[in-house]
């Protein structure tokens, strides 16, 4: 039983970063009917802006909240600014293309931030530096609870929070679910569309990034390519709670991350990788949109 709620509380640690991973997508596509195949890879390159801030800031020699705090704001704020740069140059000239053409697009822009990296950073993976340092926080008999497993859920948690809060009770949200239920008509009512779609590449990519630095913190190995499977695992997330659902990319994201960490822990960790593949082709028979999606009829 110790074992169990030990698994359950490594499974929603690990479910909690492909969430913030999953809201980008889930995010995209509720705006723009787009899946951002760009987006793991602002994951990658968030993990190499705080490795690159916390060796700037020296934090290593003074590891804490101050310095974990320091280096997600850094990376948050890069990646928002990435973010943005892809949506404004790679994406906004193909508004008005067929959907293809920019889904071969996001694919050329991933490609292109994974070989680049790999440039600009070296192929030889990176230990990310020690900004906190793990303690015990609580134990129930042999059931332990780690600070970065805390810190994981604290931050995501709390930055859920603000996402709803935005969404919900902010112009900005407003406008935001607007242009997700019919763009034409949110911008005969006055709203900025392009402005509404940047936005949400902002916020999306900001996601990335603190995923990328809780992931530093958890799993200290970095690598231009680390966004390559861990984006399918978000995605594969964002489609088995309904794609275009934020409350569903949550759940599904709970879901795949506790559902790993059980075929893991025990003693099937060969098919770690495939699950997700196997989990998305099982929603996709019996339930094309998601636990929380909407079936919705559309026009051709």
């Amino acid at each position: 039983m110790e074992a169990f709620l030990q698994h359950i509380i490594n499974g929603v640690s690990l479910g909690s970063i492909y969430a913030l991973i999953a809201l980008g997508y889930t995010m995209v596509y509720g705006i723009l009917q787009l899946i951002n195949f760009a987006h793991s890879d602002v994951y990658m390159i968030g993990a190499f802006i705080g490795f690159y801030s916390a060796r700037w800031l020296n934090v290593s020699d003074a590891p804490g909240y101050g310095s974990f705090f320091s280096v997600l704001f850094i990376a948050m704020i890069g990646c928002s600014i990435l973010g943005f740069t892809i949506e404004r140059l790679a994406y906004r000239p193909l508004r008005k293309a067929p959907k293809l053409n920019a889904l071969i697009t996001a694919i050329g822009v991933s490609l292109f931030l994974e070989y680049s990296g790999q440039i600009v950073f070296g192929a030889t993976p990176q230990v990310f530096p020690n900004i906190l340092e793990d303690s015990i926080v609580a134990t129930f008999g042999e059931v332990r609870v780690t600070k970065f497993d805390a810190t994981i859920l604290i931050t995501t948690f709390a930055l859920m929070l603000i996402l709803r809060h935005i969404i919900q009770h902010t112009k900005l949200g407003k406008a935001m679910r607007a242009t997700s239920f019919n763009g034409p008509w949110a911008s005969l009512m006055g709203i900025n569309v392009d402005r509404i779609i940047s936005m949400t590449f902002v916020i999306g990519s900001a996601l990335a990034a603190a995923g990328g630095i809780l992931v530093g913190i958890k799993y200290p190995k970095i690598e231009p390519l680390m966004g390559v499977m861990i984006g399918l695992k978000a995605f594969v997330a964002a489609v088995l709670g309904g794609i275009g659902n934020i409350a569903g990319a949550v759940l599904g994201a709970l879901i795949m991350g506790l559902a790993e960490e059980f075929v893991v822990g025990y003693g099937a960790s060969t098919y770690r990788d495939a699950l997700a593949f196997g989990i998305l082709i099982i929603i996709l028979l019996f339930k094309p949109a998601g636990l929380l999606g909407k079936f919705t009829v559309e026009k051709v």
